[in-house]
């Protein structure tokens, strides 16, 4: 019987590099803006310098997908490592907030692709039976390394300078390729009648027709990982802004956050299990549901109290739902151009993460910040519905309905 965690292959070949890896992008998360100030940079400018992180993987996506395609996962893992840490460093030694911003910029891009290299290495590897587990597992381990970031960070800090913390994020990015170069997978054996690799890659499908075959599934089923993605961005940032307005101090806001979070992380494997076993919607549909209902019960809330049993409702919520669009994308991929599909996937979702902190703003800006987090709550079940309505039509594995009429039962 095959291990669902093979140590070679699943644990060293990814689980272990993505935490080493999020411990690093963790870290350096909350000292972006304010190191930017302390090199010059004003409070506008300084957000701006924090923006290129997300920019940089936005524009890297489809070009992540394209590398992955020619040179390999594990290669596009090893070269988006070694090059996040010169960029780390590079950071650490700018002179300028201009060259800071830069090194932002082709940090967020070395974290597309090593994101997406991952995720399609992992895919390629895990049995479909146990993928789900796989893939909210490394979720799972994403969310830890972001946890465990910051207090690294903060240590760092507290016996350095803030600039060190650039330092600690460079050794994460070096030590999480070297974690991928000792996985050293063997190549999988091809199929019987398997054509050559050379014809392989003369046949292999270009970028613009991966998207031209798959365009009706793009524009639906990748749309609702748009709203996934819009709804996880805007849970990001409900708690400390929602905490600012009804008068927490910052230390509160910051335990509370940890709290959600905490409660988050709990649940990556129990999700994964029932994925697998009963399929993708009995995930889903639940945790984009009640990630709707609690976003809706914020501004039901004025005291800290309050404010704590929604924030665990969230983290609960959110935790339910981990690695549900890693799954549901490998699940739908095309083997033969997985890459490239899984890079315009990325795309949509990392365009809606982008997204969600906007509803929240332009809600206060207007005026009303109770119904900017109002509007980002209906996004929980319009995310719902569209996974209902169209996963069953692209996806075997959406329940057990749709795996016994593909043959794929349990």
């Amino acid at each position: 019987m095959t291990p669902t965690f093979p140590f070679r292959e699943v644990v060293l070949g990814a689980l272990i590099p993505a935490f080493i890896f999020s411990t690093g992008i963790g870290a350096l998360l909350p000292i972006l803006a304010p190191y930017s100030v302390e090199r010059g940079a004003t409070l506008a400018t300084a957000g701006v310098v924090a923006a290129m992180l997300p920019v940089g993987q936005i524009l890297a996506d489809l070009p992540a997908g394209q590398l992955a395609a020619k040179i390999g996962d594990r290669r596009a893992m090893l070269a988006a490592g070694s090059v996040a840490a010169l960029g780390f460093l590079s950071a650490a030694l700018a002179p300028s907030v201009i060259t800071l911003a830069i090194a932002v910029l082709l940090v967020g891009a070395c974290n597309a692709v090593f994101h997406l290299a991952r995720h399609s290495y992992l895919t390629a590897v895990t049995p479909v039976g146990n993928r789900a587990t796989v893939l909210s597992t490394l979720g799972g381990v994403h969310r830890i390394g972001q946890f465990v970031g910051p207090f690294l960070g903060a240590g760092v800090i507290h016996f350095s300078a803030m600039g060190a913390v650039f330092y600690l994020a460079a050794a994460t990015a070096l030590a999480a390729t070297v974690t991928v170069w000792l996985a050293r997978t063997p190549r999988p054996e091809q199929p019987q009648g398997a054509v050559s690799s050379a014809t392989q890659e003369i046949t292999k499908p270009r970028f613009w027709k991966v998207l031209g075959d798959h365009r009706a599934m793009l524009a639906t089923l990748g749309s609702v990982g748009m709203l996934v993605g819009a709804i996880r961005g805007a849970r990001q940032q409900v708690i400390p802004l929602w905490g600012e307005y009804i008068g927490l101090d910052p230390t509160t806001i910051s335990l509370l956050f940890g709290l959600a979070g905490g409660i988050d992380m709990l649940l990556f494997y129990p999700a994964g299990r029932v994925m697998d076993r009963w399929g993708r919607l009995w995930v889903g549909v639940p945790a984009m549901t009640m990630l709707g209902i609690s976003m809706a019960l914020f501004p039901l809330t004025s005291t800290g109290a309050g404010l704590a049993g929604v924030a665990m409702l969230l983290g609960f919520a959110n935790g339910w739902g981990s690695g549900i669009m890693m799954t549901i994308s490998s699940d739908v991929s095309p083997a033969e151009a997985r890459p490239q599909f899984l890079g315009a996937w990325r795309l949509l979702t990392d365009i809606g993460l982008g997204a969600g902190p906007l509803i929240l703003a332009a809600g206060a800006a207007a005026g009303s910040l109770a119904a900017g987090v109002w509007a980002a709550a209906a996004v929980g079940p319009l995310a719902a519905a569209g996974m209902q309505r169209w996963l069953p039509r692209y996806s075997h594995h959406a329940n057990r309905t749709t795996r016994r009429r593909a043959g794929v039962a349990d």
